[in-house]
């Protein structure tokens, strides 16, 4: 899926697209999505939230984070509304409703969410909740990722456990924050990076993929691909890494910045000059 999206002052365009494989599991409770916002040109969002609790009780909460994101998503307008607000609310009002859900049947319906802002400014946004990841990367150089909130991450941060041995640990999948979780508000943290460039590009996925790459793996495959094969690339992976393991779902969703050609720059510079 190709973004031609206004971008003040900037030569690029965006290109994103999503993956999924349901792995070993007998149901797909993943989900992931883009958005643009009808009254915030140049705005984009990508989401992913993975699922848990019960028969199709994950499915519902996930897809409860996709479906809040688009309602709230289309509503924004940089003109009133706040980026940082909006993640927030999109995580506290599908916490509410996954909350209120769990009392009307007997699933414990509980989820991650990471959702991605770009705006037109050149500005990324993103907040999260759980272990679903976002990963920054520069060119095919990783930058970042965000911290998941889990017990194994806990751990390392107080000293207790390297990071080779989180990656292995058997408690990996205890999360001490979710949405849907018994707590009244749940914890979302935000972060930003400004000068968006051609070569920048991002990866939201859950623990199904990033349990079974290194930060240079993946960089490398977002760098050299289009979305699209990047996505067919790693799912191929995935599932031959996974193998004998019971993989869980696996899916995620890849936003990369690409150079604009020299004639729509040159285009975009006219332009611009005839404005002046």
């Amino acid at each position: 899926m190709q973004f031609n999206l206004p971008r003040r002052m900037s030569q690029y365009k965006i290109e994103a697209g999503t993956g999924q494989h349901i792995g070993d599991r007998q149901e797909q409770q993943d989900r992931a999505a883009l958005f643009t916002a009808p009254k915030a040109p140049g705005y984009m969002m990508a989401v992913l939230a993975d699922g848990m609790g019960g028969r199709s009780g994950g499915a519902l909460a996930a897809e409860q984070v996709i479906c809040t994101a688009k309602q709230i998503f289309e509503g924004f307008s940089p003109l009133i509304d706040n980026v940082e607000t909006m993640l927030h609310n999109i995580a506290l009002e599908t916490h509410t409703v996954i909350k209120l859900s769990g009392f009307s049947n007997d699933k414990d319906p509980h989820t991650t969410m990471v959702i991605l802002v770009l705006s037109p400014d050149g500005t990324a946004t993103w907040g999260h909740v759980g272990d679903s990841r976002l990963y920054r990367f520069d060119g095919p150089n990783f930058a970042e990722h965000t911290i998941d909130h889990s017990y194994v991450e806990k751990l390392v941060s107080e000293g207790k456990l390297s990071r080779s041995e989180a990656k292995s640990h058997n408690l990996s999948n205890i999360l001490l924050n979710a949405l849907g979780s018994s707590t009244d508000t749940p914890q979302v943290s935000i972060s930003r990076h400004t000068g968006l460039k051609a070569g920048d590009a991002f990866l939201l996925c859950s623990d199904g993929l990033w349990h079974y790459f290194t930060e240079d793996e993946l960089g490398a495959a977002i760098a050299m691909n289009k979305p699209r094969d990047a996505a067919e690339m790693l799912i191929t992976k995935t599932r031959k890494r996974s193998e004998g393991h019971a993989a869980d779902n696996c899916t995620f969703a890849i936003v990369k910045l690409v150079a604009l050609p020299k004639e729509a720059q040159n285009y975009t510079v006219k332009k611009m000059r005839r404005a002046v």
